[in-house]
């Protein structure tokens, strides 16, 4: 089946493989799988791509799969609140909206107004870095963008039209959780924050808590769990020692290296080429 293009992701995102596919797709061509799931969406470029019909996604950052459930329930709404926030791309109105999640009544916004407000801070925030400090509140500066495009109707309206047409499960929590009815026979795709080489600086963005080496471990052997019971599981991560070793498995997995330039990183000098890892696990047997 044809793809249709104007399914792709909505949000620029930190770590986003869109670029990575062209190297990526012929692991995923060669896997044939029931239902897909994805413990780490982000902007669901990998999603987008493979554009499954019946898939689970998943997602610790709750904001983030409420924009997903609003384009999908909510879509007409949505786009209506997005058009009024096409007149505040200016500092003022920007670190205003920024800072409503500092405030007690931010909790009694509806649905709509925080998914709009995610997709306002993403398109206009400096370099789309999402990006929380300790409390959990959005920090990313103003972009100073001349013409960011806030309310993108075509995507939009591709993201909801696949949404309804297809059997499309959110969900937001652990990874383990997200992954407690896998079926055998399904294909996994983990995209978990990396693990960091030394020289880089510590960059949390995806929760206010980071993702340690322990997380990285419990995530192994999750997938030592679902690849044993038949289904195959693909990861990327940073070709760190620590990843190289931990999945130094043969009897369960193949690593592959990739190259990734990586433009979203609050440090200038820390943006470039950079090696990373994809790593299948499937039963050999």
């Amino acid at each position: 089946m044809r793809k249709k293009q104007l399914i792709q992701p909505f949000l620029k995102w930190a770590g986003g493989k869109r670029q990575l596919i062209p190297q990526m797709e012929k692991h995923f061509k060669k896997i044939k799988y029931t239902t897909y799931y994805e413990p780490f969406v982000g902007g669901g470029a990998i999603l987008f791509y493979l554009q499954p019909k019946k898939a689970v996604i998943n997602d610790y950052n709750e904001e983030l799969i409420n924009c997903y459930k609003c384009i999908k329930n909510d879509y007409d709404a949505l786009i209506e609140k997005l058009e009024e926030f096409e007149t505040k791309n200016n500092e003022k109105d920007f670190y205003d909206i920024r800072a409503w999640d500092r405030k007690d009544i931010y909790e009694k916004f509806s649905d709509i107004e925080k998914s709009a407000r995610l997709i306002y801070l993403n398109r206009t925030c400096y370099n789309g870095l999402f990006r929380l400090n300790s409390a959990g509140q959005f920090n990313a500066p103003f972009g100073k963008y001349v013409n960011p495009n806030i309310c993108n109707k075509p995507i939009l309206k591709s993201l909801h039209d696949y949404f309804t047409n297809n059997d499309i499960i959110f969900r937001s929590g652990d990874f383990e959780d997200a992954c407690k009815d896998v079926p055998k026979g399904a294909l996994v795709y983990f995209d978990p924050p990396y693990d960091q080489f030394e020289s880089q600086v510590n960059f949390v963005g995806y929760t206010e808590n980071g993702f340690t080496q322990e997380d990285q471990k419990r995530l192994k052997n999750l997938c030592d769990r679902l690849v044993d019971k038949g289904c195959t599981v693909i990861i990327s991560n940073s070709a760190t020692g620590f990843i190289k070793d931990l999945y130094n498995d043969k009897t369960r997995y193949v690593i592959h290296t990739l190259m990734a330039k990586r433009n979203i990183n609050s440090n200038g000098n820390k943006r470039g080429e950079i090696q990373e890892v994809l790593i299948i696990g499937q039963n050999q047997e």
